[in-house]
């Protein structure tokens, strides 16, 4: 009987070890999770400032700026400082779309839509980078001979 209690009180205490480490590692909630994931930075490509051609239908457009400085997160998107439809007029930025104010069931939403609030997903900046494997991709207007 006293192995069975040993052997179970010690169980018990491993468990609270375990649990005790695993919760110093784990955030409770999103908020308590720190922001400091810095995205790569590449040299920006030549022609800053100029609209840089889309390859293929429905491609986000490419960023003609640098994006170093700028953060999106959850609570600061510095790209609408430029890009919100009441700032866009003064600032000469292109203005967020309409598609990007509206939910999944094409409702019009206060602000920017949530899925559609993080801009970096989708839009990047164009780099001066080597591909990683070469490839024989040719643009739509390429392929139109346009």
């Amino acid at each position: 009987m006293r192995k069975y209690l040993t052997l179970f009180l010690t169980a018990l205490a491993g468990l609270a070890v375990v649990q005790s480490a695993s919760a110093e590692k784990f955030a409770d909630s999103i908020d308590q999770v720190p922001e400091s994931v810095k995205p790569g930075f590449h040299n920006m490509q030549k022609n800053v400032g100029s609209n840089i051609p889309v390859t293929f239908i429905h491609q986000p457009p490419l960023v003609p700026h640098s994006i170093r400085t700028l953060q999106v997160t959850k609570n600061v998107n510095h790209c609408l400082g430029c890009h919100a439809p009441e700032v866009s007029p003064t600032t000469g930025a292109p203005r967020v779309p309409e598609s990007h104010f509206l939910d999944r069931d094409g409702k019009r939403t206060e602000g920017t839509s949530p899925r559609r609030y993080f801009c970096l997903q989708c839009h990047v900046q164009q780099a001066e980078v080597d591909p990683i494997i070469q490839n024989k991709f040719d643009s739509i207007r390429q392929s139109q001979g346009k």
